[in-house]
């Protein structure tokens, strides 16, 4: 298990919960003898959040102005002082126990998501049709079964995500981004059932947010997996003038300009998304300091790097270097 942490928490007047999250992390830490960091990015609050937060023992940053929940993330990340770090929330909603396994979980992963399908799970009824619809949109771009898009609870290591940094947005959006992302770059994300606690007063989130979500998504899609994108639109347009032509056929001998027109468009949105596609596989991000995919316990090798069965053995600092199966959960 990794024995020290950076806990980053970004919070927005909320000097009614940070106090005793931060007290709840800190004890529960200590219990596991795991050293943490904790630093708390004030954005812009008129509250006492940052009295409260440096009661508690955290380190605090501020923001004059409310800059929004990723900048406040970024703002942490860049700050932390250790290599592995945690991101939760300041108002409580996420219990703190799920923490020393995820932390146990990240050895053999890229990133550990807290997913909130435990057995006690609050979130309000209205967001839930909008963040089902995401999901099923978010599965279909990075070709993966998501079972938390959004989780406020993560862990991660430091150097992977800040290559991300030119990408990720200010707002909430920060860990759709990530978590889309990463998987579409094949980095190992893996999944923790968690609880999540019923939020004490109003959620920063509001309902038409869902759509800002959505145009996110086409954007990663844009950036990660082009094809995803074009070629539906490509078969829509190769539909349509086959089936336009078929008819002119039938009515007349010659074909019409408009089945031409969809014709030519599905061929040109197919090359476009194929050009797409390559431009994003060759800059595509890979950390070389960081593991790609999952370290399985049961391997490990002495000797030179090799390729066996698909996976990468690559040396590290450790004694033995281990191996790392390439796109595997």
């Amino acid at each position: 298990m990794m024995k020290s942490v950076s806990i980053v928490m970004p919070a927005f007047n909320e000097e009614a919960s940070v106090g005793s999250s931060i007290m709840e992390l800190r004890k529960l830490l200590q219990a596991h003898e795991i050293s943490a960091e904790f630093i708390v990015v004030d954005d812009g609050s008129s509250d006492r959040t940052a009295n409260e937060a440096k009661a508690a023992g955290a380190r605090v940053i501020q923001h004059r102005s409310n800059r929004g929940y990723g900048a406040s993330l970024k703002t942490g990340i860049f700050q932390a002082c250790n290599d592995v770090i945690a991101i939760t929330d300041a108002d409580g909603t996420y219990p703190a126990h799920y923490l020393p396994q995820m932390l146990q979980d990240l050895e053999h992963a890229d990133m550990v998501v807290g997913a909130r399908t435990g057995s006690k799970v609050s979130i309000p009824l209205v967001r839930r049709p909008a963040k089902w619809m995401l999901n099923r949109l978010a599965n279909y771009v990075s070709g993966r079964d998501i079972p938390d898009l959004n989780s406020g609870l993560r862990v991660f290591r430091r150097d992977v995500v800040m290559q991300y940094f030119s990408i990720l947005p200010d707002q909430f959006s920060f860990t759709t981004t990530i978590t889309m992302a990463m998987l579409c770059d094949k980095y190992a994300v893996t999944y923790v059932p968690i609880d999540y606690r019923k939020r004490s007063g109003r959620s920063k989130i509001v309902p038409w947010d869902a759509g800002s979500f959505a145009i996110l998504i086409l954007r990663i899609a844009m950036l990660f997996k082009p094809l995803r994108v074009f070629i539906p639109l490509a078969l829509v347009c190769l539909a349509y003038g086959l089936a336009k032509g078929t008819i002119d056929m039938f009515r007349d001998p010659n074909i019409s300009a408009t089945a031409i027109l969809a014709l030519m468009g599905a061929m040109q949105l197919t090359l476009v998304g194929m050009l797409g596609e390559a431009i994003a596989s060759r800059l595509g991000r890979l950390n070389p300091q960081t593991a790609f995919g999952v370290r399985p316990k049961e391997f490990e090798s002495d000797g030179e790097p090799e390729i066996l069965d698909g996976s990468i053995i690559r040396p590290t600092a450790m004694k033995k270097p281990v191996i790392y199966s390439v796109g595997k959960n």
